[in-house]
């Protein structure tokens, strides 16, 4: 077999319907259009919307704007006057916010806010920190290590 010789499956070729082309061609004068009104003008036919002169729905819902963001990232806050309540040099992570029942999920990112007051040096782990939590975890001798969000796959 050579190049030459490639042929489509018998069948698999349609010609196309050449409309308009005379009576004998089976499809003349009014092209398969029908006798006058809309659907015979060029150019004419319903709108994608249109609901037969009703008001269509996309004109009687509200009119929403702006755009939801995919990419966002919500955070569980944590006072840091809620983590005044632990053992001094405690390594104060999301596991063990976790057990105290301070944030849901371990998976959830967490950002400490500066919300009350600190008096124990505790080493803070968290996704996020505000700038007046991070003075007052350090105020109190305590450190703060931020982790790194991961990227999430199939969210």
């Amino acid at each position: 077999m050579k190049l030459h010789d490639l042929r489509p499956n018998p069948g698999s070729k349609k010609k196309r319907k050449r409309v308009g082309r005379g009576i004998s061609a089976g499809q003349g004068k009014t092209a398969g259009r029908g006798t006058k009104g809309q659907g015979a003008r060029s150019g004419g036919g319903k709108g994608q919307y249109f609901e037969g002169g009703q008001l269509p729905l996309v004109r009687r819902l509200p009119f929403k704007r702006g755009f939801t963001n995919i990419n966002k990232v919500v955070y569980n806050p944590v006072n840091v006057g809620k983590l005044a309540h632990f053992v001094p040099n405690t390594e104060v992570d999301p596991e063990l916010l976790v057990e105290q029942g301070l944030i849901k999920k371990v998976s959830d990112p967490v950002v400490v806010l500066g919300g009350g007051d600190l008096s124990v040096a505790l080493s803070v782990s968290a996704h996020r920190f505000s700038s007046s939590a991070k003075t007052k975890i350090e105020a109190a001798g305590g450190t703060v290590n931020v982790i790194p969000l991961k990227e999430r796959q199939g969210n």
